[in-house]
């Protein structure tokens, strides 16, 4: 690495790992004029080009209706104007002829594991690494091209791959991440080898803890130092596994994982940083342990009972919700033991939708797809399925505004500062221009190569499909 001044030349190189490293800032660096190579991508200023969307209905991401055709106009990465009337702008802008088609935000998916929707899992415990996070990239700009402009990133080493996108060197959606899910011993996130057992305090770790797919711990004292080591790789939200699981082997579903006391050291930990813990969780049990620990967000839940769930709308916790259903291909590729513990899982899916429109919790989708490069695919189609229990709109808020709400939780932390999901004067310019109406006719987003024009997100345009 190359400075202006050599006589200061091993100080300035170790400043400049210190820099490149998190240790200081970019402005000690410039204090001893040195060159950071790409020192200004780590944070991309917003593109000052002009977008104006004319004559599109839009759906805000929260009302049950379209607006009357009005015009849009987006300036670096914000929505800066929303009027009924012309947007005068000159000819320095872009301008996109919506002929009166639905503009809406960008989706989101809460629960989203990006290095392992399209991996399968023997490959992903035995390849190469850096082939696995070349797969995770194909990946990421694959989900940003069905439409999903921000994921929520529940579990792996997806740090870097943040990085990338942001950097632009990589196309995909915003990530928030979560880094390695935190299990106990025998949890759902204990996926070890049996030749990695017995495990020795302050030995070797597992090959899935090595690469930052999981975090194993047994103690308060553990727990805090799982939850601060992801926190200080960049976390925006911490995960825990609080119960049994359906793709992990060795765990039964009804099983309650961590106790009371190493919950809320997560909880007290991220709390520290302004965030918040999020828990996979099937039972009510495993539910309102979580709860009385203080955490914010249960994952999954089709399993617990009206007075869980009861219990969830009272303390105001968010319930990421996925539509598990029984799908012939994807049940096929399972192992008899999760099989068994998927039937279980599907059989309380119907119920936990009536319960949460019931009892009014707040909702968000999530796909949850692992291993299974063909249901990545069809991720837009599981956002589809909601229809089985929500109005098109009620379905579409879960994977926008309510999504987005979720996603400020964590405040002082947040990756990206502003308002996500909706269509709004100032909002972040995450935005899909829809061929029909989703709202009408919510199986639109389970075809994205037809149906979703123009993809834009943070004001850039990914995909346009309609003649200049």
């Amino acid at each position: 690495m190359a400075t202006r001044k050599t006589g200061r030349g091993f100080r300035q190189r170790v400043l400049l790992l210190m820099v490149l490293s998190g240790f200081c800032g970019p402005a000690a660096a410039q204090d001893y004029d040195i060159e950071v190579p790409g020192l200004d991508q780590v944070t991309p200023a917003a593109t000052e080009d002009a977008t104006l969307f004319r004559n599109v209905r839009v759906f805000d991401g929260k009302a049950p209706d379209l607006s009357p055709p009005c015009n849009v106009l987006v300036r670096g990465n914000t929505i800066e104007r929303i009027s009924l009337d012309p947007i005068d702008v000159g000819d320095k802008v872009r301008t996109i002829a919506g002929g009166g088609r639905v503009l809406m935000p960008g989706l989101i998916d809460a629960h989203w594991h990006a290095f392992m929707v399209g991996t399968p899992q023997p490959v992903l415990m035995s390849a190469e690494p850096s082939y696995l996070h070349h797969r995770s990239a194909q990946e990421a700009e694959a989900t940003l091209m069905r439409g999903f402009t921000t994921i929520r990133d529940l579990g792996g080493p997806v740090f870097g791959l943040k990085r990338a996108i942001d950097e632009g060197i990589v196309v995909g959606p915003r990530i928030y991440p979560s880094g390695a899910f935190i299990s106990q011993t025998s949890g759902h996130g204990d996926f070890r080898f049996l030749f990695e057992l017995p495990r020795q305090p302050g030995g070797p770790l597992s090959y899935t803890e090595r690469e930052g797919i999981a975090a194993i711990a047994d103690s308060p004292d553990e727990v805090r130092l799982r939850v601060r080591e992801q926190l200080r790789n960049g976390a925006s939200q911490i995960k825990l596994m609080a119960g049994g699981g359906v793709s992990s082997q060795h765990n039964p579903i009804e099983s309650s994982q961590f106790t009371e006391a190493e919950l809320r050291a997560a909880v007290d930990a991220a709390a520290d940083w302004g965030t918040y813990v999020a828990v996979h969780a099937y039972t009510s049990q495993a539910v309102r342990r979580a709860i009385a620990a203080g955490v914010k967000c249960i994952d999954h839940g089709q399993l617990v009972d009206d007075a869980t769930a009861q219990l969830m709308a009272e303390k105001g916790i968010w319930w990421s919700l996925q539509p598990l259903t029984y799908d012939a291909e994807v049940f096929a590729r399972m192992s008899p033991a999760s099989q068994q513990k998927a039937l279980q899982v599907f059989a309380g899916t119907e119920n936990a939708y009536r319960m949460a429109k019931e009892y009014n919790i707040k909702t968000v989708f999530g796909a949850d797809i692992l291993f299974d490069p063909g249901a990545a695919s069809r991720q837009g189609s599981y956002l589809a399925m909601l229809a089985r229990w929500m109005t098109p709109a009620e379905a579409l808020k879960t994977a926008t505004a309510n999504t987005g709400e979720l996603l400020a939780l964590s405040s002082f932390i947040n990756p990206y500062p502003g308002k996500l999901g909706v269509v709004e004067e100032g909002a972040l310019a995450d935005l899909l221009l829809v061929e029909g109406n989703p709202l009408e006719k919510l199986d639109i987003v389970a075809d994205p190569d037809k149906n979703f024009l123009v993809i834009m997100k943070d004001g850039k345009i990914y995909k346009n499909t309609l003649t200049p």
